[in-house]
């Protein structure tokens, strides 16, 4: 039986009115359209059936989100392509690995003092382990130095209201679950520095997009879930340009570009580049 080509267009847009979800390291659902190589047909794939395919690895399965491999970008160009860059990737990760146990060695009496620090204040955790959504929707868990008092967690929900960030992050100035010492250690991004283990056991890399909350990834529009292409890290380039002071989808339109433009000497940069930004405290909260 034919289907009139109004009808298609009708599902269609029926498919693209769904509601997107975040599940089992996957991205949103919705309609993905693959042009096949003689481009006269289109395949509507949900994100259930693109799970199913034994066939795709986790980066193609990825891609497959992206009509054509392609990354919309109106703020920056009108269409721009994701590329692998297996050289680039060696290179990355061996640096990352050299720099992150330099890094804990050469930072290892700030790392103890700061520790037995938060440790004495309240007699709590020394680290603040919590899950994040890293490349490719795989969760891991990511350590910092615990700012907030213990039971932070268990009054997000009280502070909803009074989120002053866009996008699906939650920002609060002057947040009552921070201590003391922890407006200190944020302020100077010290609270960051247990992440060069994340760093050096490969879950992290110096140079990426900041890694999100599972909360905030079930929010991600299409565009929004590109940052998962790439491994998530300490710093980036909305991390030098203002840090909190960046909107969320200033944010993603950076980290987008970064994706795209991703070298070995784009990395340098961003690096020498985030010593200054953290010395100024410009945008720390």
């Amino acid at each position: 039986m034919k289907t009139s080509h109004h009808d298609e267009h009708e599902k269609m847009d029926q498919n693209e009115d769904k509601e997107e979800q975040f599940d089992d390291g996957f991205p949103p659902k919705g309609p993905v359209i693959v042009p096949l190589p003689s481009q006269e047909k289109v395949f509507n794939l949900t994100k259930e059936e693109i799970a199913k395919r034994p066939d795709l690895s986790d980066e193609e399965k990825m891609k497959l989100l992206f009509d054509t491999h392609t990354i919309e970008m109106p703020s920056l160009t009108p269409l721009a392509k994701y590329s692998k860059k297996p050289v680039f990737e060696v290179v990355k990760r061996a640096f990352d690995i050299f720099a992150s146990f330099l890094g804990i060695i050469v930072l290892s009496p700030l790392l103890i003092i700061v520790s037995l620090i938060i440790k004495c204040q309240d007699g709590g955790s020394v680290l603040f382990i919590q899950n994040r959504v890293g490349r490719f929707g795989r969760k891991f868990k990511m350590y910092k130095f615990r700012s907030m008092c213990p039971d932070a967690d268990k009054k997000v929900v009280e502070l909803i209201d009074k989120n002053e960030a866009s996008g699906p992050m939650l920002k609060i100035k002057d947040d009552p679950r921070i201590t003391k010492f922890g407006r200190f250690i944020r302020k100077t991004s010290i609270d960051e520095l247990p992440q060069l283990f994340n760093v050096l056991f490969g879950s992290m890399s110096l140079v990426g997009p900041r890694p999100a909350l599972p909360r905030e990834v079930t929010k991600y529009t299409r565009k929004e879930t590109a940052r998962l292409l790439v491994k998530p890290g300490i710093t980036c380039t909305w991390q030098v340009s203002g840090r909190s002071n960046i909107t969320f989808d200033q944010q993603v339109d950076m980290d987008i570009d970064y994706i795209v433009r991703r070298s070995v000497w784009f990395d340098l940069k961003l690096l020498v580049l985030t010593i200054p930004a953290v010395l100024s405290h410009k945008g720390a909260e």
